[in-house]
C-alpha cells in the first residue's frame, strides 16, 4: 500500500467510525453533571496509570500532549485505534448487580508533516452517560399506595480533533490540539403509583455543538546518550458550550398512555466545561525503561452547570506508571515484548445531594505485543485494569470495575527506497 493510499484508507475508516462512534457505560452516577468523564489514555497509556504528559516517544500517539507529535520521523506513519470491554459490580445497602459493557475508545492517525512539524487526527471520546434504575416507596399516611420512580439516561460527547507538534528547539516542543464536541445527553425521570392516577414525566436533552483546545510543551534533559527527563505541561481552555437543553413536563393517561398536559421550554448555552492543567515527568533509559509521573487539575468549580457556577468540585487526578522492553531486537519474542503497570487516583467532579461523588483508585498492569502483519511494524496493546469507586457516604453506591483494553497500532514505513542486489 503506497503512503498515500494508507492516508485515503485511514481517512475513510475514522470517518465511518465517527459517524458510529457510541459510548455505554452503566452507572447511576453519569445522572449527574455530563455524565463519565474520559481520560483519553490510548491502551498503551492506560496500562501505565494513565499518564502521558511528559512522555515523548516517536512510535507511539500521545494525545495527552500535543508537544509529543513532533517526535514522529519523516519515514513513520501511525494509525492506532482501541476499544474496551467492561464488567461492572455495583452494591449499595446490601445489594448487589453486575453490568456489562462494550466500548469504543479512540481512532487516530499521526505521521510528520515537514521536518520538526508532527500531525495528529482522530476521534476522542469525552464523556458519556447511561443508566436505568427505579425506586419504590410507601405514601406517607397511606400503606396501600407506593409511588414508584424511574430514572433513566443515555448518550454522549464526543471529539473529532487535529493537533500539531513543533520541536522548537532540538530539547524544546510545543504543540496543540483543537476539535469539535459534539454530542447529546438525554435524562428522564417519571413518577408512577400503584393505582389508575395520572403519571408524571420530567425530561431534559442536552444538545452540545461546540470546540474544544488546548496547548501543550514539552522539554527534555538528556544526562548522558543512555539517560533522558522530560517534562511536560498541558492547558486546556475552559469555556461555555455552544449547547441547546430542552426540558419538559408531562402529565400522561396511566390507562390510555396518552399525554394529558405539557410544558416546555429551551434554555441556550447553560453549560461548560473546565480549565485544565497537567504536569508530568517521565524518565527514559534507552529503549528499556520509562518511567513517569503525572498530575491534573480540572477546574470544574468554576464551569457553568444549568447557567450556573459552584455546582462542581474541582477534579484532582494523580499517575503514575512504567514500561520495560528487554530488548527491542531480541531474538527471543518475549524480550520483544514490552510489560507496562501503572496506579492511579480520581477525585469526582460531582456534588451529589448526599455529598460529593465517589473518589476511583485504579491498578493495570498489561503487555505490548509486537507483530509482523502485512509486512508492517504492528503492536498489540492488552491491559488489565480494576478500579475502585468508593462513595463519600455510606449510603452511596459503591463499584468494583474490571476492564480489558484493546488496541492496534499499525505502524507503516513511508517513503522508504528499497534496494535490490
Amino acid at each position: 500500500m503506497s503512503s498515500k493510499n494508507a492516508l485515503i484508507s485511514a481517512m475513510v475508516i475514522a470517518g465511518a467510525m465517527t459517524a458510529q462512534a457510541q459510548t455505554s457505560t452503566n452507572s447511576p452516577y453519569t445522572r449527574y453533571g455530563l455524565g463519565n468523564l474520559s481520560d483519553r489514555a490510548f491502551v498503551s497509556n492506560a496500562t501505565m496509570g494513565g499518564i502521558g504528559y511528559g512522555l515523548r516517544n516517536g512510535s507511539h500517539v500521545n494525545t495527552l500532549n500535543p508537544a509529543s507529535y513532533s517526535a514522529v520521523d519523516s519515514l513513520t506513519f501511525i494509525f492506532d485505534a482501541g476499544m474496551t470491554l467492561t464488567r461492572s459490580e455495583y452494591e449499595e445497602n446490601g445489594f448487589k448487580t453486575n453490568a456489562k459493557n462494550s466500548t469504543f475508545d479512540y481512532l487516530v492517525m499521526h505521521f510528520r508533516l515537514v521536518p520538526r512539524l508532527g500531525f495528529a487526527m482522530g476521534l476522542l471520546p469525552y464523556s458519556n452517560v447511561g443508566y436505568n434504575f427505579s425506586q419504590t416507596a410507601k405514601v406517607p399516611g397511606n400503606d396501600n399506595v407506593s409511588s414508584t420512580s424511574y430514572f433513566s439516561g443515555e448518550g454522549g460527547l464526543h471529539q473529532v480533533f487535529a493537533g500539531l507538534g513543533f520541536k522548537v528547539l532540538p530539547n524544546l516542543s510545543v504543540g496543540a490540539n483543537v476539535g469539535y464536541l459534539y454530542g447529546n445527553l438525554k435524562y428522564a425521570t417519571s413518577l408512577k403509583l400503584n393505582t389508575t392516577s395520572d403519571v408524571s414525566s420530567v425530561y431534559n436533552q442536552i444538545n452540545v455543538k461546540s470546540y474544544i483546545a488546548e496547548l501543550g510543551a514539552q522539554y527534555t534533559h538528556s544526562f548522558n546518550k543512555d539517560n533522558r527527563l522530560t517534562i511536560g505541561a498541558v492547558y486546556g481552555l475552559g469555556h461555555k458550550l455552544n449547547s441547546t437543553e430542552t426540558k419538559g413536563i408531562q402529565l400522561i393517561d396511566n390507562s390510555s398512555s396518552t399525554v394529558v398536559s405539557s410544558d416546555e421550554e429551551v434554555v441556550e448555552d447553560a453549560y461548560g466545561i473546565p480549565a485544565t492543567l497537567g504536569l508530568g515527568v517521565a524518565y527514559q533509559r534507552k529503549t528499556n525503561l520509562t518511567a513517569g509521573l503525572d498530575y491534573e487539575l480540572q477546574k470544574w468549580g468554576n464551569a457553568y452547570y444549568n447557567g450556573e457556577k459552584g455546582h462542581y468540585n474541582n477534579r484532582h487526578r494523580l499517575a503514575a506508571g512504567l514500561e520495560f522492553l528487554p530488548d527491542v531486537y531480541g531474538r527471543a519474542y518475549w524480550k520483544r515484548i514490552r510489560y507496562r503497570a501503572g496506579v492511579h487516583y480520581t477525585s469526582s467532579y460531582l456534588k451529589l445531594p448526599t455529598g460529593d461523588g465517589p473518589k476511583e483508585f485504579g491498578v493495570s498492569a498489561g503487555f505490548g505485543l509486537p507483530l509482523h502483519l502485512y509486512q508492517r511494524n504492528t503492536v498489540l496493546s492488552v491491559t488489565g485494569q480494576y478500579t475502585r469507586v468508593k462513595p463519600s457516604a455510606a449510603q452511596q453506591l459503591s463499584e468494583n470495575r474490571f476492564e480489558i483494553k484493546i488496541g492496534l497500532t499499525f505502524i507503516e514505513r513511508w517513503f522508504m527506497k528499497w534496494k535490490v542486489n
